[in-house]
């Protein structure tokens, strides 16, 4: 069975390969390589033993998926290829409707043409906004607070439409929570360009000495600590989510959701003390103002999940640290270095 990764040579893709691979699918990956590298593809391989067919190209150029979809004989999708950065999305939200919304409707045409009915599809925790209680279920109701969060949900209507279209149509929608970490090889990783959004890479590339301290945004927020709290998970637990989805999709119809997270909130303090403590390298940091549209505390209840698709985060705290240092200093300047 050949499973399509658009997006496939990012963070995310690149783990999902390894283990899409290593349960005995093959995998395509299409990415335009906009905010990855193709020195992920040779990694994977040293990793699986398989190499992944890859194809450089864009998610909303149609043609370049009829090459991909006529060279092989793909059965299911996961949709990975977009942006999504919060902060860009509020300074340039045409952008991320053009690149999330224009891309899935671009992928979903092809597809038809294709007679391929099979879809997963990286949804986000920004979905819910700020108003549910937690921990969040897929029933929490949803009301995002930037346009990032609003390119997914408007993605998950649109996929929930098509099922509602054609009766042999399925789509899997993972509302993902804050995925970290790396695999323990220490060949594949998160490498973001620029300055990191996210907390984990910016806290790594500190401990590296690539950025000179951590800002933390928000002491005085009504938690623990008073920083904010968020649900981290495995990023190799993550990819084997989408295995167990790609299963579901082919034994269920209609559109389902399903959150993935560990169902425990940390907060950037006690994250970066764990850090400290796999690393042994002193993180140092300042506190900063509150980022607008950032909310305290949020984490998931992925009971569905598990009873649905047989899945549950297994990799603790202290592993996605380990994992994240290891890949850091192996690759301190990313796979360009």
């Amino acid at each position: 069975m050949s499973i399509l990764l658009t997006g496939g040579a990012g963070y995310i893709g690149s783990h999902i390969a390894v283990e899409l691979l290593a349960a005995g699918y093959d995998a395509v990956v299409l990415d335009n390589l906009k905010n990855s590298s193709a020195a992920v593809i040779g990694r994977i391989e040293r990793i699986a033993g398989k190499r992944p067919a890859f194809y450089q190209g864009d998610i909303n150029d149609s043609d370049a998926l009829r090459r991909v979809f006529g060279e092989n004989d793909i059965d299911c999708v996961i949709q990975l290829a977009g942006l999504k950065s919060v902060p860009e999305s509020a300074a340039k939200p045409l952008d991320y409707y053009r690149c999330n919304v224009g891309g899935l409707l671009t992928l979903l045409e092809v597809m038809a043409e294709k007679s391929v009915k099979r879809v997963v599809f990286s949804s986000s925790a920004t979905v819910y906004g700020s108003s549910g209680e937690i921990p969040y279920t897929e029933s929490t109701p949803t009301g995002c607070t930037n346009p990032y969060g609003r390119t997914k949900l408007m993605c998950e209507e649109i996929l929930r439409d098509c099922a509602a279209a054609d009766a042999e149509f399925s789509a899997v929608l993972l509302r993902y929570f804050n995925p970290i970490g790396a695999h323990p090889s220490g060949l594949i990783g998160e490498d973001p360009q620029g300055v990191p959004n996210n907390l984990m890479p910016y806290i790594s590339r500190v401990a590296v000495g690539a950025l000179e301290k951590l800002t933390i945004y928000g002491g005085d927020y009504p938690t623990r600590d008073g920083t904010g709290v968020r649900d981290y998970l495995h990023v190799v637990d993550l990819a084997k989510g989408h295995v167990r989805a790609v299963g579901y999709a082919a034994q269920h119809t209609g559109a389902r959701a399903f959150n993935l997270g560990t169902g425990k909130g940390v907060s950037v303090l006690e994250m970066v003390r764990a850090f400290e403590r796999a690393s042994g390298v002193k993180v140092p940091y300042v506190i900063g103002e509150r980022r607008a549209g950032d909310i305290a505390e949020y984490y998931a209840d992925a009971s569905l999940a598990q009873k649905e698709l047989g899945w549950r985060a297994e990799l603790s705290l202290d592993d996605m640290c380990r994992d994240t240092w290891n890949w850091q200093k192996s690759n301190p300047h990313g796979y360009e270095g």
